[in-house]
């Protein structure tokens, strides 16, 4: 680990990794996701603000991802990991039906006892998706404690199912059946956007206040030194940043009296996130570059070359790896990285174009990474689904884009004339200085901690 001594998340066996209450303390919250708890930003976003604010927070999730470090130093914070589940869709021979039985029955177990070892908060705060079996675990795990229920619904898990499944399926239908009966039964219930809000009424009779997500403090503008350092460190990893001199990349270079500037020939760095799954469609921004390189290839003055950096894990990742290895584009080039924490914003930060393929399952979440984006002060081009215009102000801080084509248009139009800035760019940037002055943690007071602060004088 850097930075000196930094908790590990303890493990469930030892009593001694609980957090005390003090006398100063407001209270304990339980945090859970069922997943990787160090790839879910809005639910460390959620325990950072409750420590903040007084609370003693036990986190329940997967490991996997390290959390943010402000999360391991803080001593009002325990993070338990539990066990994931056998990958039992992997053993042969067992019907698709049976390995989800098992995963679910194992999943139950596991969870249930993760919540019963705890010390008894005022509520539960989890997660949703996924939906089964945490729901109903979390809602009896309430009953058992004393607890309240409150659900963050970042998304609809049967719509995420369905992805795989069809919606006519017996588990889909049975996961919304589910989603719907035990989402109602919560104290309070949060939601990403106004049209889940309304849709959660419309449909299933649950009243829910939106929370937006907001960019945390680590996302904003960076220097231009701390962008050279970040360039520097990463042309020792990734060849495509390298560059001839000992004090030069791709993208900056210092000169013998200390002074940062940006290569006048350097390309155009185009910025995606991704967790490469089926909801975002990595086809799209493949046709578009492809374009691009076409209109390169046709007026090489009018035109950048691009550097494409693609950060993020997920199952998909190997399958487009290898369809970009494929191609012989002669001005685009793409580099997949994964991160640190601290570099990830900065990478941001130094990006003349940030990109969103995001098509969302149920069409009513954001894609936290524009959020981000936002954070830093890039401007998006997004992928049009029906509640994106709730982040993405088409023509004020981004553009949308429903084809490869409209895409390519858009990205060859942004970047003619480069190193010089566009209007459009002038008039993204100064626009999102608005939204860069909101933060999670302002925006969490307002709309989240009275919910937690009725828990706690009901339970």
């Amino acid at each position: 680990m850097e930075n000196g001594r930094k908790r590990r998340p303890s493990s469930l066996k030892l009593t001694s990794s609980r957090v005390p209450e003090n006398e100063h303390s407001k209270g304990r919250v339980c945090v859970l996701v069922l997943g990787d708890f160090g790839r879910s930003p809005r639910m460390q976003y959620h325990t950072l603000s409750l420590a903040r604010e007084g609370y003693s927070v036990d986190v329940i999730g997967y490991g996997g991802s390290m959390p943010t470090n402000e999360i391991l130093m803080n001593d009002n914070v325990a993070t338990h990991y539990i066990k994931p589940p056998p990958a039992f869709e992997k053993v042969p021979f067992l019907p698709r039906i049976c390995s989800y039985a098992f995963k679910v029955l194992w999943q139950t177990v596991t969870l249930f006892f993760a919540l019963m070892f705890i010390s008894r908060p005022s509520a539960i705060l989890v997660q949703n998706p996924p939906s089964v079996p945490m729901l109903p675990v979390t809602w009896l795990a309430c009953k058992v404690k004393r607890c309240d229920l409150i659900v963050d619904w970042h998304n609809y898990g049967h719509s995420i199912l369905a992805l795989n499944l069809g919606t006519n399926n017996f588990l889909v239908r049975m996961s919304k059946v589910i989603e719907e009966n035990f989402g109602r039964r919560a104290f309070a219930n949060l939601c990403v956007t106004e049209a889940m809000k309304s849709d959660l009424q419309k449909n299933w009779k649950i009243s829910a206040t939106v929370l937006y997500d907001r960019p945390a403090s680590i996302f904003r503008p960076a220097p231009l030194p701390d962008r050279h350092a970040l360039f520097m460190r990463l042309r020792e990893h990734y060849p495509v940043l390298a560059s001839t001199g000992p004090d030069t990349n791709l993208i900056t270079e210092r000169f013998a009296d200390g002074r940062v500037h940006l290569r006048q020939d350097r390309p155009g760095l185009i910025v995606s996130s991704t967790s490469w799954t089926k909801d975002e469609n990595f086809d799209l921004l493949l046709d578009a570059l492809e374009f691009y390189n076409e209109q390169r290839n046709n007026d090489s003055n009018k035109y950048p070359p691009l550097l494409v950096v693609i950060t993020g894990k997920g199952p998909l990742k190997a399958d487009y790896e290898a369809l970009i290895m494929l191609k012989d584009w002669q001005n685009v080039e793409v580099c997949t990285v994964w991160l640190e924490t601290e570099d990830y914003p900065k990478l941001l930060a130094s990006a003349d174009l940030g990109v969103c393929l995001h098509t969302s399952s149920s069409g009513l979440d954001l894609p936290m990474k524009v959020v981000d984006m936002f954070g830093c002060g890039l401007p998006v081009f997004a992928y049009k689904f029906p509640c994106i215009g709730e982040l993405v102000k088409h023509g004020e801080n981004g553009l949308v884009f429903e084809t490869c084509q409209e895409l390519g248009y858009q990205i060859a139009n942004w970047f003619e004339g480069f190193p010089e800035k566009s209007p459009s760019e002038y008039y993204f940037r100064q626009n999102l200085e608005s939204f860069q002055k909101v933060r999670w943690h302002d925006n969490w007071m307002k709309n989240a901690l009275p919910i937690l602060t009725n828990s706690s004088k009901t339970s």
